[in-house]
This record gives C-alpha cells, sequence and structure tokens, in this order.
C-alpha cells in the first residue's frame, strides 16, 4: 500500500484542504513556517481577480400575471429594468429573460432576470410548471455541454444557470393554492426557493402573520424543501438563524418617491398613510434584500453549482453509463467505460438498423402484393369492360344493319309508288289540254 504524506503549514492551513486530506486517508503533518513566505496575499489575489472578473446572479421569478414581480426587481436593485406588459391570455405559460451589467463601487454583476409569463393564467393548469423545469434543466445540460468538450471555455463561459427562485404568492390570507405547492415541489430539486409574499400590505398584520404561519406547515406538511439560510458559518450563523424564522418574506415593491417627515423614502401612498417599502415594521422588504444580495448570494451561487448541478450532473452521467466505481469496488475507468457504451451502442443501432430492414422489406412485399392486388382487378375490369363494349359495338352494328334494311326497303317502296303514280300524272295532263283547246 502506497503511504501518502501531506505536509501543512501551520499558517496556512486550509480548513477544506484539512478535510480533504482526512476524508482521504492521508496523513497531514503541520509545520512551522521560520519567515515570511506571503501566503496571506492569496485572498487578496482572489479579491483582486473577482472584481476584474466580476460576478453572475441568475435570478428567477415565478408568479402569476399582476403580481408585482417587476416592481420588486426595480426596488430590489435599485433601478428601472425594460418592463413589458404580459398578456392575461397567454395559453401555454413561458418564460422570458433579460441579462443587464450593474457596476456598484467597483463591482461588476451581469444580472439574468427571468420572469414567468402567463403563469397560472390557464384553465387547465395541470403542466403549468412544466416550463418552468423546462428551462432550468437546459440551463444545467447547457452548462454540463460544456463541461464535456474537449477544449472548454468555462473561464468566459456565460453562466446561465438559475441561483435562486423566487417564488410569489398571492397574498390571499388562507392557503397556499394546488398550483404553488406543486410547483414548488417540482423546483426544490432543481433551484434555490425562496417564497415572498407580494403585495404584503393587502392584508392586516395579524392576518399576514397567521398566513405565514400555514403557509410554513403547509410546505412541511407536502415536502417542500425552500432554500434555509446556511447557518455553519459563524459569521452569518446569528442573523441567517433569525432570518429563517422570517420566512416567508411579506414584501412591498414601489420605486415612486414620497416625502415623509420632510425625507423622501420609496412606499405606496394610501389615503390613510404611506407604506414604506424599506421601514422593517411596515414590511420585509430590507430583509429580503439584505438575505439575497448581501449577506448569502455567494452561498446561492456556491449551492447551486454543489448542490443542485452535481444531482442533475450525476444523473445526466448515470444515464450515458458513466459511474464511479465498478461492481467490484475498483475505480471505473473512463476509458472502459466509453468503449463499453460505444459497444452497446453499436448494438442497440445494429439492432435497429436490422429491425429498420426487416420492417422495410415487409413493406416492400406488402406494397408489392398490394400493386399486383390492384393491377389484377385493373385488368380484370378492363377484361370486363372490353367484353361490354365489344357487346355494345354488336348490338349497334345491329341496329345499323336493321336500319340500313329498313331504309332499303323503305327506297323501294318509295319508288314503287313513284313509278304508279308516273302515268296518272301524265294522262290527266293531256285531257287538260284537250279541254282549252
Amino acid at each position: 500500500m502506497t503511504s501518502h504524506i501531506t505536509y501543512v503549514c501551520l499558517s496556512a492551513v486550509d480548513p477544506l484542504l484539512f478535510s480533504e486530506c482526512l476524508s482521504q486517508d492521508r496523513k497531514v503533518r503541520a509545520l512551522p513556517l521560520s519567515g515570511h513566505v506571503g501566503l496571506d496575499a492569496l485572498p487578496d489575489q482572489l479579491v483582486n481577480k473577482s472584481l476584474g472578473q466580476g460576478f453572475c446572479f441568475n435570478l428567477l421569478c415565478v408568479g402569476e400575471t399582476g403580481i408585482g414581480k417587476s416592481t420588486l426587481m426595480n426596488t430590489l436593485f435599485s433601478t428601472d429594468f425594460e418592463n413589458l406588459e404580459s398578456p392575461h391570455f397567454e395559453p401555454r405559460g413561458k418564460l422570458r429573460a433579460r441579462t443587464y451589467g450593474l457596476r456598484e463601487n467597483g463591482v461588476q454583476l451581469k444580472l439574468t432576470i427571468v420572469s414567468t409569463i402567463g403563469f397560472g393564467d390557464q384553465m387547465n393548469q395541470q403542466d403549468s410548471y412544466q416550463p418552468i423545469v423546462d428551462y432550468v434543466d437546459a440551463q444545467f445540460e447547457s452548462f454540463l455541454q460544456e463541461e464535456l468538450k474537449i477544449k472548454r471555455s468555462l473561464h468566459n463561459y456565460h453562466d446561465s444557470r438559475v441561483h435562486v427562485c423566487l417564488y410569489f404568492i398571492a397574498p390571499s390570507g388562507h392557503s397556499l393554492k394546488s398550483l404553488d405547492l406543486v410547483t414548488m415541489k417540482k423546483l426544490d430539486r432543481k433551484v434555490n426557493v425562496i417564497p415572498v409574499i407580494a403585495k404584503s400590505d393587502t392584508i392586516s398584520r395579524a392576518e399576514l402573520h397567521s398566513f405565514k404561519m400555514k403557509i410554513m406547515s403547509e410546505l412541511v406538511s407536502s415536502g417542500v424543501q425552500i432554500y434555509q439560510f446556511p447557518t455553519d458559518d459563524e459569521t452569518v450563523a446569528g442573523i441567517n438563524g433569525v432570518m429563517n424564522g422570517h420566512l416567508p418574506f411579506a414584501v412591498v415593491g414601489s420605486t415612486e418617491a414620497i416625502n415623509v417627515g420632510n425625507k423622501l423614502v420609496r412606499g405606496r401612498q394610501y389615503p390613510w398613510g404611506v407604506v414604506q417599502v424599506e421601514n422593517g415594521s411596515h414590511c420585509d422588504f430590507v430583509k429580503l434584500r439584505e438575505m439575497l444580495i448581501s449577506v448569502n448570494m455567494n452561498d446561492l451561487r456556491e449551492q447551486t453549482h454543489a448542490r443542485h448541478y452535481e444531482l442533475y450532473r450525476r444523473c445526466r452521467l448515470q444515464e450515458m453509463g458513466f459511474r464511479d466505481t465498478e461492481p467490484n469496488r475498483k475505480p471505473a475507468s473512463l476509458h472502459q467505460t466509453y468503449t463499453a457504451r460505444r459497444q452497446e451502442y453499436l448494438r442497440e443501432f445494429h439492432g435497429v438498423e436490422e429491425e429498420m430492414k426487416q420492417m422495410f422489406v415487409q413493406k416492400v412485399k406488402r406494397t408489392e402484393a398490394e400493386l399486383k392486388d390492384a393491377e389484377e382487378e385493373l385488368q380484370f375490369r378492363f377484361e370486363r369492360m372490353k367484353r361490354l363494349h365489344q357487346q355494345e359495338k354488336k348490338r349497334l352494328e345491329e341496329k345499323r344493319r336493321i336500319l340500313e334494311e329498313d331504309m332499303n326497303s323503305f327506297n323501294k317502296m318509295r319508288a314503287a309508288v313513284e313509278l304508279l303514280q308516273a302515268p296518272s300524272f301524265s294522262t290527266a295532263g293531256k285531257k287538260d289540254k284537250d279541254h282549252k283547246k
């Protein structure tokens, strides 16, 4: 057995490397440093590189038309995205993706917002979730195909995998719709789902608290696993633990600036007062923005890659015939797996080819038999029509003969009559002349 010994400097021990070494049953020996090496500059290098490359974040908004998805996005990122009105009469739900470049204090963010159009507007809502699931899978498949290329370019590849799904719940105050439960259940293994109660200023505070409790109860009873803010990092464990208890967030979106106490605030003006978007006692918008962007954006990206994409990747590679170990627990060889899979495909191909040949031969024979039957039928009809034609010809010739005989008889009779009448005419003429004289 080969012995692996890993030397790790005390001042540069990486917890992830340490746990990886232990998991691989390696011996780790910590060594002290006698002077400055420069390992402490590595984080600065990573920060500078990340600032130069920028970040990408892909956000999926799922909710019925008119629930406030676009308004909340404008409020969340303090800008005005292009908002196209969506009709309520879409025959089938679809998605619209728009990518924008944002910059704040030298940090570049390539933001992609994917919004549902016509979701839940149909009479038959049985498969309303399918376009959303297909879109998420399509982004995973696109990234997987890029990974499997011989010449990859992941450093400048636009990662379009969905990092978080904001699921907008209508503020009914009663319970979740069956479509909401089914859709979130279909998505929870593919994307980080964060439910939000849209337009929460339309129900009272007591109704809102009861509604939140009922939503969480229904999600748990239905087995829907929504995204939980991580508590394993000590720096954010406290705030994330508290915020997990506020889910689902009750939000209000507005880009309108209203003067309240000689101060411009974003909110919604009502006859009885102003609902301030960034006032924690009015709604959970600030909590959502802080959790989504300031605290957990990187964790959402990591969860997408390490959990959801890895699950999709594992299932797809298993479908392709790849595996980690052989039945005898030995590491699987990629070449052997490829060769075996190729031979299997060739056998299937030859089987299908032979089957298609047999089907073609049978179809040709069947077509030839049909053509032969049709030819015989046409020949029979031709012979029958030929006989009928000959019979009709004979009948017409017989009629013609009889007609000619009748005409000859008639002509003979007429000639005889003319001969008989000719002497009487000459005698009558002479008598007339004698009488005149």
